[in-house]
């Protein structure tokens, strides 16, 4: 993909190798999304804070990206579907070692119950 997207800025690093939000609370996540267009790095709707939604409806950054290893796919929060994207600024997911969920060493035994 060549033309430029609304909403997506390739040229932006992500923000860092966790969600933002739950590395300040000393918290944890399920799986992780980047921002599209600033490459804030929050967690998804699984997770029990939702900060790349929050991220969204706060900044109005429509479009999310995985970052999980092996995933390329996009999300428009406006359209409510999944699309296309540009190769974003490397890295393109957090690192391999880093566990899912994570971060290593906070997250919880039972922390399928706390999903549920």
């Amino acid at each position: 993909m060549s033309e430029r997207v609304e909403g997506i800025d390739p040229s932006v690093p992500p923000s860092g190798t966790g969600c933002v939000e739950c590395l300040a609370e000393k918290s944890w996540w399920f799986h992780l999304r980047r921002c599209a267009q600033c490459g804030h790095i929050g967690c998804c709707d699984q997770s029990l804070g939702k900060h790349a939604t929050a991220h969204f409806h706060a900044t109005g950054h429509p479009i999310i990206a995985s970052f999980e290893p092996g995933e390329a796919w996009f999300y428009n929060y406006a359209t409510e579907d999944f699309m296309q994207g540009p190769h974003l600024a490397p890295p393109r997911s957090h690192p391999n070692d880093q566990p899912t969920p994570g971060p290593r060493g906070r997250v919880p035994a039972d922390w399928e119950s706390e999903l549920s």
